[in-house]
């Protein structure tokens, strides 16, 4: 199988990394790659790799022929246009430095090696059957669990995938800033955190959550409280805010015993 890959960041790098390595053909072309190889042949399929408000421009510039899929998780497949072809979102984040050319892949290192895509999971859709296969296939060559997201419910699915993420790491650069208020370094507080999401993974949310709000030990809030507002006072209304969505977890922790 011939697979083009449209963009340059992390994840189209990523992607072209672990598909060669599965003896693929893969070459990555920048915005207005039109779906033709280095030979100007075409390939069997195109991954846009692009941001998404790019993908339904990138899906326009590819030559009738080969089949397109996006890897977003946000927006839904009418950014292909007519075209048949599928949604792949990996559940995953990408580190290391974006492809620094538009050349083939094989053999180049373009990204970071430690990017698992084995045993996470992927949310995928295709216009049909035969487009849904293929997502299936090439998610299986990643070493991917999918599961099928409709398109009603992609803006929940995207949102709860960027609380999961995004706002997480929010939440514990308040508490490094804290930390760091001490002398207490980042990583003292890194066991703490990877034992709670262990345990959030585990059991849910409600059943994980533990601390002085869970107990119910105003006083010991208040003192905590008092601490940001003399040593983050920015950090404050956060501060303030997962607490009150604290004591209503830990009100529907009560109520499920």
């Amino acid at each position: 199988m011939r697979i083009q890959i449209v963009g340059r960041g992390r994840m189209s790098a990523a992607l072209a990394a672990a598909l060669a390595a599965d003896d693929l053909d893969v070459t990555i072309g920048s915005r207005g790659a039109d779906g033709t190889g280095p030979d100007g042949s075409p390939v069997d399929l195109v991954l846009l790799a692009v941001p998404d408000a790019a993908i339904a421009d990138a899906a326009a510039a590819i030559r009738p022929g080969p089949l397109l899929g996006h890897l977003s998780g946000a927006t839904g497949l009418g950014a292909l246009g007519a075209r048949d072809g599928f949604s792949l979102h990996p559940l995953l984040t990408v580190t290391g430095s974006p492809t620094a050319g538009d050349t083939g892949t094989n053999g180049e290192d373009t990204s970071d090696e430690d990017t698992a895509f084995a045993g996470a999971f992927a949310a995928i859709d295709g216009t049909n059957e035969h487009a849904r296969a293929a997502a299936e296939s090439l998610a299986e060559r990643l070493g991917l669990r999918v599961f099928r997201i409709a398109e009603r419910d992609r803006p929940a699915y995207h949102a709860a995938a960027s609380v999961a993420a995004n706002f997480l790491v929010v939440v514990e650069g308040l508490a490094e800033r804290l930390a760091a208020t001490a002398g207490v370094p980042r990583e003292a507080l890194a066991p703490l955190a990877e034992a709670a999401l262990a345990n959030w993974a585990r059991e849910g949310a409600a059943a994980a959550l533990t601390g002085p709000v869970a107990r119910g030990d105003d006083e010991t809030v208040a003192r905590q409280r008092a601490a940001v507002a003399e040593r983050a006072p920015s950090d404050l209304d956060l501060f303030d805010a997962l607490v009150t969505a604290t004591r209503a977890l830990a009100a529907q922790q009560k109520g499920s015993r």
